[in-house]
């Protein structure tokens, strides 16, 4: 398929603040700075990316407890996020969400979310703003295949072809809910579960970005064309454990070595691009340069930041109409 240019940088770089990031966090977190807990996403950058690629602001999004890669995809500044994470005042929900509850409803991102299935109820009360305000609106829910088994989740999935929302479901399926393998947990299958609800169902390789972006492109135009949710299924791996610290002594040894060498979507990416002629190398070495920069600089921002005042306690917890 055709993809333009700048929408090619932009999601490389995409990618690769993700995978910056969230490689800094990883040693970062080490260090005892930051509180709470911290769930990367590396090794599914494709996902948020392909999705995102075909957002715009008013669109909306809900996301998860690993919601970094999501909230970056959805153009959430960076800094602020790494403010947030750091806990301090200058974090976009200054500094009192934490890794998992990053929002920042300017850019349509409703949220990184504790609760596990807590984003598909959220999309459904998006998705019926934007069919109600006629805003040609979509919203989507980054789910995983542990969340896939939540009642919550099922709920959304019955709402949504009920009220036929411009809604996508879509299921990162990293073969493990927590520590228990995906393959044991889910009964039947995803498609199944779509099937069941009358849902339209597509499926990707989450490490190919070419995949997840001209499928979630069918997906979105679906919903957004009035025909009815989606469910969209992505296949990928998660590259650290479910939170850090975790020893993943559930999963097999040299996995995820294996996973590393041969399914590592940004380089999946840059082959692509680079034996096709469609970027040449020195452009993608300027955007790792950059995002490198970018991300030092965010650490040190939020080091430096103060930390919220007593009285803000709080501020910003009720909404007074």
């Amino acid at each position: 398929m055709q993809i333009a240019r700048d929408v090619l940088l932009q999601s490389y770089r995409a990618m690769r603040t993700i995978r910056v990031f969230e490689e800094r966090l990883h040693v970062e977190f080490a260090t005892g700075e930051i509180p709470g807990f911290v769930h990367l996403y590396c090794g599914e950058e494709a996902s948020a990316v392909g999705v995102c690629a075909h957002l715009s602001e008013n669109d909306t999004i809900a996301s998860t407890h690993r919601g970094h890669g999501h909230c970056i995809a959805k153009g959430v500044d960076v800094g602020g996020m790494m403010a947030e994470i750091y806990g301090r005042q200058t974090g976009v929900c200054r500094g009192k969400g934490g890794s998992m509850h990053i929002a920042d409803l300017s850019k349509g991102m409703l949220g990184a979310n504790g609760i596990v299935g807590g984003g598909p109820p959220l999309i459904c009360g998006a998705a019926l703003s934007h069919k109600t305000l006629k805003d040609n609106g979509v919203a989507v829910a980054f789910y995983g295949d542990g969340a896939s088994n939540e009642g919550f989740t099922l709920e959304s999935l019955n709402l949504a072809t009920v009220w036929k929302l411009p809604a996508v479901f879509v299921v990162e399926d990293n073969g493990y809910g927590e520590a228990t393998g995906s393959s044991y947990a889910c009964a039947g299958t995803q498609k199944d579960r779509a099937a069941g609800f009358g849902m339209k169902y597509l499926e990707c390789d989450g490490t190919d970005f070419f995949s997840v972006y001209e499928t979630a492109g069918e997906a979105i135009a679906h919903a957004r064309s009035g025909k009815g949710p989606v469910m969209l299924h992505v296949h990928l791996s998660r590259w650290y454990g479910h939170f850090e610290g975790d020893a993943m002594t559930y999963r097999a040894a040299g996995e995820v070595a294996r996973e590393k060498e041969t399914r590592d979507c940004l380089n999946i990416f840059r082959d692509k691009v680079t034996q096709t002629s469609l970027l040449d190398p020195t452009a993608l070495d300027d955007i790792d340069h950059a995002v490198d920069d970018e991300v030092e600089s965010a650490v040190q921002a939020a080091k430096a930041a103060p930390w919220p005042e007593d009285k803000a306690l709080m501020a910003d917890v009720y909404v007074s109409y």
